[in-house]
């Protein structure tokens, strides 16, 4: 039998019950992508990784993936696949716990305008998305709080309906950029608000320090 990469993917989800938690039982990616922090940590999905590890923002790499026809519905590789834009989103719906996540899901960034490098980048071995826009809402590193247990910071890829055109409206509520306006957020709601495509979803363990005593 082969290993299927996206069936993986769809497996650790539902290992870790952010499906259903966070994603519907539909869900099934059509790419992948890998989370790489300035530490040089690479994220294999479902890994612990130490709160050191995830302080600055972090790169994605992912390879561009097929675009469908606006007329045809069919899926377009090469050029066109090399032209969409993605949007990126990081949550954690374990705020302020697992066991009690009122706050679920705390907004940690949303960046659009992603594109993939361009294929010359192949040979430089500088694979990661280019940030084309400033954030909408600016990375904030994983913070649980003590005692918390196991928070599953999760992210979503969306490919954007109109390459380089989209945006999120000023105002919107994911703009919000203090801790009490990044509270109880929905990933999937807001894609589907702004005919957004999930494409892709990959997640990371962090682990909160002892409760203090």
């Amino acid at each position: 039998m082969s290993f299927d990469p996206l069936s993986s993917v769809v497996t650790a989800l539902k290992r870790e019950q952010l499906i259903p938690d966070v994603l519907p039982e539909s869900f099934y990616p059509s790419g992948l992508f890998t989370i790489i922090f300035p530490s040089g940590k690479e994220v294999t999905i479902g890994e612990e990784v130490p709160l050191e590890d995830t302080g600055d923002e972090p790169d994605i790499v992912f390879t561009p993936m097929g675009v469908p026809d606006a007329n045809t519905g069919e899926i377009q590789a090469g050029a066109a696949a090399q032209e969409a834009t993605y949007t990126l989103v990081m949550l954690d719906p374990d705020a302020p716990s697992r066991d009690d996540p009122k706050f679920k899901s705390f907004r940690h960034w949303v960046i659009t305008g992603l594109k993939a490098p361009a294929a010359t980048s192949a040979s430089t071995k500088n694979m990661a998305a280019l940030k084309m826009k400033t954030a909408t809402t600016p990375y904030r590193p994983p913070g649980p709080r003590p005692g918390s247990g196991l928070h599953r910071y999760t992210f979503f890829l969306f490919q954007e309906p109109v390459a380089d055109a989209f945006a999120v409206p000023e105002g919107a509520p994911e703009y919000g950029a203090a801790l009490e306006e990044r509270r109880s957020w929905d990933g999937v709601a807001f894609g589907e608000k702004y005919g957004l495509k999930l494409v892709a979803a990959n997640f990371f363990l962090v682990r909160s320090a002892p409760a203090e005593t």
